[in-house]
C-alpha cells in the first residue's frame, strides 16, 4: 500500500505528461486542472494508506 503514495510524485514531476493546454476543464487549461486534481487524489491516496495500516504500525 506505501506504494500508493509514490503515484503523486510520478504524476506531477513527470511535466511532458501533462504541458497541455487543451483539452481545458471550465476554462483552465489542462496544464492547471491536472496539477489541482492532485491535491484531493492524494489526499484519498494517504488516507487509503493509513486506514491499511494495522494496530501494531500505528505505535
Amino acid at each position: 500500500m506505501w506504494v500508493l503514495l509514490l503515484l503523486p510524485f510520478v504524476g506531477l514531476l513527470w511535466v511532458p505528461f501533462f504541458n497541455f493546454a487543451e483539452p481545458s476543464l471550465f476554462g483552465f487549461p489542462f496544464f492547471y486542472w491536472y496539477q489541482l486534481a492532485w491535491v484531493p487524489i492524494t489526499a484519498l491516496l494517504i488516507w487509503l494508506v493509513y486506514r491499511s495500516r494495522t494496530p501494531d504500525e500505528a505505535q
